[in-house]
């Protein structure tokens, strides 16, 4: 059984890009008979908040969707902890002290999430007495497990490339994790077999997929999806505070309309799919 989820953070609001990608996963699922479920992705600190969560459940009915809903990541923080320890443990994770500008200086790479880390910490470890992130060395794990890949829903097969994304946090300074090791442990724990998303995300595939090869876990296939852009050619974000569904909402705009509309790849004015 094909068993999909969207998962957002309830750390700001629903937009267009959102609604597209959890209309994606939703009717991959439905198409098969299958499972849409919805996880809220809630460790992100203070910027969490259970209101936003409670925006996001409505928004998502509001487009006529329908989901079972699984455990949200607060509730599995032990789990990040005891796999964290394991990787540890097995010598694969280092203590990081850098900075993002630290990281920007001394980087001669980019990556699709910036700046890919030279290993400065790596090369030099820091101070046990200071606060530090966690990373994963990810030429040593793939040396340890050998060459692995991904699939993808189109019979793809992409190896598993460590220069495309570095050595990723795994355990953030202030958090037992970080997006890369609770999503994978939490998308094993609730039985995903098609993971759906961006296609800015693909670089987190790689990592994800080593992630799985270590600590024993199912392996999914992929479906990275394009992205919705703004009219100025930029995907559209919380941050860049992308017009909210939830606005669309209370304006009375019919949610099941709009979402046959994105379906159909009819976007509102403004507003264009990213060529593949």
């Amino acid at each position: 059984m094909i068993v999909t989820r969207f998962a957002p953070s309830p750390n700001g609001h629903l937009h267009l890009g959102h609604a597209f990608s959890a209309i994606h996963a939703h009717d991959l699922a439905r198409e098969a008979a299958g499972k849409f479920l919805l996880r809220i992705e809630d460790i992100d600190g203070h910027r969490s908040k259970s209101e936003l969560a409670d925006t996001i459940r409505r928004d998502i009915e509001w487009l006529g969707l329908e989901w079972e809903e699984v455990p949200a990541q607060s509730n599995r923080l032990e789990t990040y902890r005891e796999a964290a320890q394991r990787l540890t443990d097995e010598g694969l994770l280092y203590p990081c002290i850098c900075t993002r500008s630290d990281i920007s200086e001394a980087s001669h790479r980019s990556g699709p999430d910036g700046p890919i880390y030279p290993g400065t910490c790596k090369k030099t470890p820091p101070e046990n007495s200071l606060p530090a992130a966690l990373r994963l060395n990810f030429g040593k794990a793939l040396s340890r497990t050998g060459p692995i890949s991904w699939r993808d829903t189109h019979g793809h097969s992409i190896a598993v490339d460590p220069s495309y994304i570095g050595d990723v946090v795994l355990v953030r300074k202030d958090l037992p994790s970080s997006y890369h090791l609770a999503v994978t442990l939490d998308d094993a724990a609730d039985g995903v077999t098609h993971v759906t998303r961006g296609s800015d995300l693909i670089g987190a595939t790689h990592v994800h997929r080593m992630l799985q090869e270590l600590l024993g876990l199912p392996v999914p296939v992929w479906d990275h999806h394009p992205l919705l852009l703004d009219q100025d050619g930029r995907k559209l974000a919380k941050r860049r505070n992308s017009p909210p569904l939830a606005d669309r909402r209370a304006s009375g705009e019919d949610g099941r309309f709009l979402a046959d509309q994105l379906r159909q790849r009819k976007f509102p004015s403004g507003i264009v799919l990213e060529m593949a």
